[in-house]
């Protein structure tokens, strides 16, 4: 087992990583405050993991709730219910909530442990490579809107996160390689020498080999860890952790939510935030070709999906990261370096959206 720690002023936490970590319940034991715990998971995972996870609170009040699978489920009423059952079986402040699933249930369930009872204890068992590299750390929960994806939610921390990835062994193959997208961005924001490293390891990452499993995921982990400790809240660093995703997002809610994987729509956001730093002069030619050879090796996508360049910018225009009605925008200086920044070009970026439309 490797132990990473997000280090922050207060509630520091630890991201326990290996195989087979599920299999033994003193590793969440120190976590875990009250009597009472939650697990919240869904209809895909349930039926593989829950018997499973549950054993890890033998000695508790654990219960279980089962949500419907997919994205459609990040919404302020799916809150409502799991508040309703929790209220219903007579928890209270000193609950504790485990998410076990994917991004989707990670963030529905932290934003539902920040706001039932003014907060209650998390901890987060992610069970696809997404969620073990990204959504599970940093203390991002959210639910989406109409207008916009993770428009509600809040900063709220877990206890611990527990990355086993016995779990990636049941994730189909697209999403499995869709989660790599978040894992490519840690080499493209802030090690050149991890970005090549993936290069390097293709093979062994799509054949799923533990030894190069686990070392993928401890660097990712790694790299937010360090940004997370620096910029919890996003003031600062941390924003460029958002490379892709402000056209990520706006894919996903022109596009529908859930049509496409989340990484899906993140490989492409990267491509078009990496042209865009071509066309400033920041990175060069080959650098695009390198990341879009390294997306095309794990059969991410490189092209927008079937939405018009007007749904787009509308989408983009509803960013939560907007600030002065300016985009901001993450863009490379190089493979391994990244910047946040509302000062590029406003017409070139129109232009590439279209042609690449």
């Amino acid at each position: 087992m490797h132990t990473e720690i997000v280090k922050l002023q207060e509630n520091s936490y630890p991201i326990f990583i290996g195989e087979g970590l599920t299999n033994s319940p003193d590793l969440v034991a120190d976590y875990i405050i009250g009597n009472d715990v939650l697990i919240v998971t869904n209809e895909v995972v349930a039926p593989l993991y829950l018997e499973k996870i549950t054993k890890l609170f033998d000695n508790k009040n654990c219960l279980s709730y089962v949500l419907p699978d997919g994205e459609e489920q990040k919404k302020l009423k799916t809150v409502h219910k799991i508040i309703d059952f929790l209220l219903g079986a007579g928890f209270g402040r000193d609950s504790t909530l485990v998410s076990l699933g994917g991004g989707v249930v990670g963030d529905i369930t932290g934003f539902t442990a920040s706001v039932f009872m003014r907060g209650v204890n998390v901890i987060q068992i992610p069970t696809t490579l997404l969620a073990q590299v990204d959504a599970s750390v940093g203390g991002k929960t959210g639910v989406n809107h109409a207008l916009g994806k993770n428009l509600i939610g809040s900063f709220y921390q877990p206890k611990c996160v527990v990355c086993d990835s016995q779990f990636l062994r049941s994730l189909t193959q697209k999403e499995y390689l869709s989660g790599l997208s978040e894992v490519i961005k840690y080499g493209l924001i802030k090690d050149a020498g991890f970005f090549e490293w993936l290069e390097d390891h293709v093979n062994e990452i799509i054949a799923l080999e533990p030894e190069t499993i686990h070392q993928m995921i401890q660097q990712s982990c790694k790299i937010k860890a360090e940004i997370v400790s620096q910029d919890e809240k996003e003031h600062s660093v941390r924003a460029l952790l958002n490379f892709g995703h402000t056209f990520a997002h706006a894919i996903e809610a022109a596009h529908g939510f859930g049509k496409w994987h989340h990484g899906e729509a993140v490989a492409v956001g990267m491509v078009l935030a990496s042209k865009l730093s071509l066309i400033m002069s920041w990175i060069t030619e080959s650098d695009v070709t390198r990341i879009q050879t390294l997306l095309t090796t794990f059969d991410l996508p490189l092209e927008l999906p079937d939405v018009s360049f007007e749904q787009l910018t509308q989408a983009m225009q509803k960013d939560k990261k907007i600030e002065n009605k300016q985009i901001q925008l993450v863009l490379l200086r190089s493979i391994g370096e990244a910047v946040p920044t509302a000062d590029y070009p406003k017409d070139q970026l129109d232009r590439l959206l279209r042609i690449e439309r």
